[in-house]
């Protein structure tokens, strides 16, 4: 058994699995008995990226305390975003590139978060440090976040530290990084096989702004109209979401990935703030997001300070 998981959020993507997988290797090498484990269901990209570069899934772990008593987290730092049982282990890493929100320890941890576009960017850096050569494989994965969270370097999450970073982790791995990442993130825009269901939670985060609780949902897309067409039945589902949970807001956004813009289907009580927000119509429970790519940057930030 494992003395320590490793985990990105619930909902994983791309970059919370693949540095989950490379920080375990990382802790493993340098004499830590680290194991990555998942919180959900991985979309069809992060399994593109996986098969790859011939890795098996983290194994699914629902409640961490039952076999672990010491965790790090990759890729998030929030707690509703993390494990249901997260109160009941000690964190003693915390690698991210979020904001930092509801986050405190009772003992004294590792904390680093930096303001890049990825954290397999900072995961490069602590190789590094540590002076632990980077295999072949574990670039790949590295590399495929870095593609996934900057979607192939055109979102403003995006530093020259990120593409740096990739360009390294490219010939390391051995691939076209605009290539590789093309495939990939078209993989990931191929929604045929997901039901309205897995849309809703293949990559959703809740968060917090003052007394106020919102969700973000994102699925991304080469023709938004494949999901926006189906909108009133995705509202039911929002509906109920928002009721399960107490929502003030809920965000459905789907990103156009080949034009750079986005479509959002707003539901809530709170839905109201968002013409103003981003200055832009809500018409039938939509607005549209022109340049909008970023739920890290362009999104939360936005309606955080609209609630608070």
């Amino acid at each position: 058994m494992s003395n320590v998981f490793v985990f990105g959020h619930k909902n994983p993507d791309t970059d919370s699995i693949c540095s989950a997988i490379s920080y375990a290797y990382l802790k493993n090498q340098i004499g830590m008995q680290a194991e990555p484990i998942r919180l959900g269901e991985l979309n069809n990209e992060t399994i593109y990226a996986l098969e790859k570069f011939a890795f098996e899934q983290p194994r699914l772990v629902e409640r961490v305390s039952e076999e672990v008593s010491q965790v790090i987290l990759v890729d998030h730092n929030e707690r509703q975003q993390s494990a249901e049982d997260i109160g009941d282990v000690q964190v003693i890493e915390v690698i991210d590139h979020h904001r930092i929100a509801n986050f405190e320890t009772t003992d004294p941890l590792y904390f680093r978060a930096e303001p890049v576009g990825c954290t397999t960017t900072i995961l490069l850096k602590l190789f590094k440090e540590n002076g632990v050569e980077i295999p072949t494989n574990i670039a790949g994965l590295m590399l495929s976040a870095i593609i996934s969270d900057s979607l192939l370097f055109k979102s403003p999450t995006c530093t020259p530290q990120d593409i740096a970073a990739a360009r390294e982790l490219a010939e390391i791995a051995k691939v076209d990084a605009e290539e590789y990442g093309l495939a990939m993130l078209k993989a990931g825009a191929d929604l045929s096989n997901k039901t309205l269901e897995d849309l809703m939670s293949l990559d959703s985060k809740e968060f917090e702004a003052g007394d106020h609780r919102f969700e973000v949902a994102q699925v991304n897309a080469i023709d938004v109209n494949d999901v926006i067409t189906r909108q009133k039945e995705l509202e039911v589902l929002m509906q109920q979401i928002i009721a399960e949970k107490g929502l003030d807001l809920f965000a459905f956004v789907v990103t156009d990935i080949l034009n750079n813009n986005s479509v959002a289907i707003v539901l809530g009580r709170r839905a109201d703030i968002i013409e103003g927000a981003f200055k832009s119509s809500v018409v039938d429970n939509r607005v549209l997001l022109p340049g909008v790519v970023s739920r890290k940057k362009q999104i939360v930030p936005v309606i955080t300070e609209a609630l608070s």
